[in-house]
C-alpha cells in the first residue's frame, strides 16, 4: 500500500493510480494546535490536499495579518474564538464566533484583532498555493 499522500492522490505504491475515489480521513482536534507567538500572528498549518489548504491563525491582541492579495487562491476566514476585524477589498467588518468572511482571488485582505481576547481563526485557501 503506498504513503498516506499517495494514497491521498490516488497513487499506489507503484505510482499507479488507483481506480475509484481515495478517501482518507484525518480528524483534526483544533484546541490541540492553539499556539501563540509574541512577535507576530502564528501561523498552524492543520491539513492540505491538492485543492485546499486548511490553516489555524492564533493572533493575540494587538497582532495583525498585513492586508496582502494571492493572484489565484480564495481565502475563506472563519472566526472560532475571540473578536477581529477583517478587511476584503478595503472594506471592514467585525466578525465573532461562528461568523465568517470570503476573500476572492485577486482582491486585497486581511485581520486585526484589536480587541482584548486572543482571537483564533480557521482559514480555508483553495487552491493551496504553490509554497505550502
Amino acid at each position: 500500500m503506498g504513503t498516506p499522500l499517495d494514497l491521498a492522490q490516488g497513487r499506489r505504491e507503484t505510482g499507479t493510480p488507483v481506480r475509484g475515489p481515495v478517501v482518507q480521513m484525518k480528524k483534526i482536534t483544533i484546541r490541540d494546535h492553539v499556539r501563540f507567538q509574541p512577535d507576530k500572528m502564528a501561523k498552524v498549518a492543520l491539513g492540505a490536499t491538492e485543492r485546499a489548504l486548511l490553516d489555524l491563525y492564533c493572533v493575540a491582541p494587538g497582532q495583525t495579518q498585513k492586508p496582502h492579495s494571492h493572484g489565484d487562491q480564495d481565502k475563506i476566514y472563519v472566526v472560532l474564538e475571540g473578536e477581529g476585524r477583517v478587511s476584503v477589498g478595503g472594506a471592514e467588518e467585525t466578525l465573532g464566533p461562528g461568523e465568517a468572511m470570503i476573500a476572492p482571488a485577486g482582491v486585497e485582505h486581511g485581520l486585526v484583532n484589536d480587541g482584548p481576547a486572543p482571537l483564533l481563526v480557521l482559514v480555508v485557501v483553495t487552491p493551496p498555493p504553490p509554497h505550502h
